[in-house]
């Protein structure tokens, strides 16, 4: 038997050893970050019984994430210990470090929404006067994709470097910085954009989530606000999408920037013979029997009157845009039949007079010369 063999035959049976020792601290490693997940969780679920916490929102959250950050971080911890060749340990090492990336960033990825799941549990939107809350939840969905949106580059930024094909990447974009950054400047314009526009809507907020607005002549909510664009639930139940810049750089009407109280006016024509303070007296009674009604704002006054009729204009209030349609259309309606039921003979009419035998009806002419007869 050759020299060589002999010590083949020899260092077999310890490198074989060393990769049972290197398993088994692999495995006792991800066995003791699983049972440090398990008892963290345990007792997480024992401090929280509501499901609108944030101990618990952190828990039907980061469940996932945190159930392979344990074991990833632990074998970390034993990986010195490993008895492992040189080129095996470097390719086992750097893939352990991208699968904690990608731990981490998967885990501050569920924390974003954990938290912003625990914030908006505190607010409710089906109040009738959920002001404060709109806002409050506008300003959380917008920055919580904004965080999103740092949290992928970041993650993106950190695995491309991992990388010896990454590094040289990246160095040749930096020497091409001039040219790339120019297209990339053109290409990305609309999103930077928006994003901007993002962040300055949810520090001014001209818009808020259930906000009800009128833009490009549609009226309806505000139902979704994201980092490029707002979805709009007109009323018809159809969605109008428009991007962020649009609520920055053109006017828009915003029916509950500062309350969901709304006032909204009827128009009723009647003859000149109408008793207007009947009328009001009955706008009075209506609007009382009517629950829409939040028993703010009631006024009835002649806006207008032309040659044939006169112009009433009732305004009323209501708690938000809903009440208040259906309001506006109670009470006309319930005037119209007031007004036929008690005076029907001042509901608009054309008048004409007749000519007695004999008579004769003279037409005054733009030009000089005797009147005309007809």
């Amino acid at each position: 038997m050759s020299l060589m063999t002999m010590i083949q035959t020899q260092m077999i049976p310890a490198h074989w050893h060393g990769l049972v020792i290197s398993a088994a601290l692999l495995a006792g490693a991800i066995v003791a970050g699983l049972l440090l997940y398990g008892v963290l969780f345990f007792c997480l679920r024992r401090l929280s019984k509501k499901p609108s916490t944030l101990v618990q929102s952190v828990i039907s959250n980061c469940r996932s994430p945190l159930q392979l950050a344990f074991p990833v971080f632990a074998v970390d911890v034993v990986l010195p210990f490993l008895r492992l060749g040189p080129s095996l340990s470097g390719a086992f090492e750097h893939a352990l470090t991208v699968t904690e990336t990608a731990a981490v960033i998967w885990t501050l990825w569920r924390l974003a929404f954990a938290l912003s799941d625990a914030l908006i549990a505190h607010y409710e939107l089906q109040e009738t006067d959920n002001f404060k809350a709109r806002r409050i939840v506008t300003q959380i969905h917008v920055f919580r994709r904004i965080l999103l949106v740092v949290i992928v580059v970041l993650a993106s930024g950190v695995t491309l470097m991992s990388f010896h094909w990454g590094r040289e990447l990246g160095g040749s974009i930096l020497a091409s910085a001039g040219i790339a950054g120019i297209a990339v400047g053109l290409a990305a314009r609309p999103t930077i954009a928006n994003l901007v526009a993002g962040v300055q809507l949810a520090i001014t907020q001209p818009i808020r989530i259930e906000d009800v607005v009128i833009v490009e002549g549609q009226w309806g909510w505000i139902e979704e606000i994201t980092t490029t664009y707002v979805v709009v639930r007109i009323w018809n139940l159809q969605r109008l999408v428009l991007p962020l810049t649009y609520f920055i750089q053109h006017p828009f009407q915003n029916w509950t920037r500062h309350s969901a109280n709304l006032m909204g006016t009827v128009h009723v024509y009647a003859d000149y013979t109408i008793p207007v303070p009947a009328i009001r007296e009955a706008l009075g009674r209506i609007v009382k029997d009517l629950p829409l009604w939040d028993g703010k704002v009631c006024v009835l006054q002649v806006t207008h009157a032309t040659e044939h009729t006169v112009e009433m204009r009732a305004l009323v209030s209501a708690e938000n845009s809903s009440k208040l349609w259906d309001l506006r259309c109670a009470v006309r309606e319930k005037l119209i039949e007031f007004m036929q039921r008690n005076y029907p003979h001042c509901l608009p009419k054309a008048r004409a007079e007749l000519l007695g035998p004999g008579e004769r009806l003279v037409v005054q002419s733009d030009d000089p010369g005797p009147a005309s007869d007809t």
